[in-house]
């Protein structure tokens, strides 16, 4: 029997290189010693994906309808997620758990998705994502009164430091204070209100749980596409694809990061997708944030950052769903 070559120590060559897949492999369990680090980095490369689909959509949306781009993009969406429920022997339309909460989330994610999209034609990406990291504030409010779940005055304090935050972005005095904009913070409190809604779903799978949204996105928007469906070439259809493939894909990989660090040290971390959107939005888009959009924005992350440490102070079980993880 041929042995492979020994190498000087004594040692065959073979065993004394590391078996890298295998190596690669190790870094994600839960259980090794530097979970922590590549949580943190898996969470960060989740959020610069979830950016960079956001530019590629704003750069799409201003040719095309928002139903076709929704529609197949919902179909990228598809060719990850239809594999992967079938990997986790999920049955995602036999004995549904609790329908109607699941229609009831499927619809207003898709409301957000779609006012997200409608916001983005006008709206610079920064701008956007700007209303979109209230969501820990929303969450504070909807949890009160949909979950019945308590906050002291300092946290009620920074819902409503929050809410100026929201003001001065918006900034009344000018026209930005209009439909893209009210697009923006309605979507934004349609996506938190999903975020409150999974706390009732957790025993349904990631996967499946995208399937729901994913299909209900592709009948809603394919009801639009009919009455605006543009000629397409094949690049711009394989990029609308790439959409659903990419934000799958980083719906993957901020899910993994959760189960190898606390939601808690995690969530602060979702606000570089704002240092991404101005990036790309200056990069391709040319876009500079004003003023008050760049003071509302700091107010809005301060009191978010606030929200989320009190909860860590109070010993508050922190949930998948304090970290925004936006499904395909």
């Amino acid at each position: 029997m041929d042995r492979p070559p020994v190498s000087p120590g004594g040692l065959s060559a073979r065993s004394s290189r590391p078996r890298v897949p295998g190596m690669l492999r190790n870094l994600f369990r839960p259980d090794n010693r530097h979970a922590l680090t590549m949580g943190i980095i898996l969470v960060m490369v989740g959020y610069f994906l979830f950016a960079l689909n956001d530019a590629v959509a704003k750069m799409l949306v201003a040719s095309f309808g928002l139903g076709q781009v929704l529609v197949i993009r919902a179909i990228g969406a598809f060719l990850i997620l239809v594999p992967l429920v079938r990997q986790q022997n999920e049955t995602p339309f036999r004995h549904v758990h609790r329908p109607l909460v699941q229609m009831i989330r499927a619809l207003l994610i898709t409301v957000d998705t779609l006012l997200f999209y409608a916001a983005i034609i006008y709206l610079p990406l920064a701008d956007v994502m700007t209303f979109y990291m209230a969501g820990p504030i929303y969450m504070t409010v909807a949890s009160h009164f949909l979950l019945g779940e308590r906050a002291g005055w300092r946290r009620w304090s920074a819902v409503l430091i929050g809410f100026v935050g929201i003001v001065i972005a918006l900034d009344p005095s000018t026209s930005a204070f209009s439909a893209p904009a009210w697009f923006a913070l309605v979507g934004g409190l349609a996506y938190a209100l999903t975020l409150v809604l999974n706390r009732f779903l957790a025993s349904t799978g990631d996967a499946t749980l995208g399937i729901y949204q994913g299909l209900a996105t592709f009948l809603l928007a394919g009801c639009a596409a009919v009455f605006d469906w543009r000629p397409l070439t094949l690049s711009q259809g394989l990029s609308m694809l790439l959409l659903g493939v990419i934000g799958a894909l980083a719906h993957l990989v901020i899910t993994r990061s959760l189960k190898l660090a606390p939601v808690s040290i995690l969530a602060p971390f979702q606000y570089t997708l704002l240092l991404w959107g101005m990036a790309f939005g200056f990069l391709f888009f040319g876009d500079r944030p004003g003023s008050n959009m760049i003071i509302g924005a700091a107010i809005i992350v301060v009191a978010g950052l606030f929200i989320s440490y009190r909860k860590a102070q109070k010993s508050e079980p922190a949930a998948q769903a304090d970290l925004p993880a936006p499904l395909p």
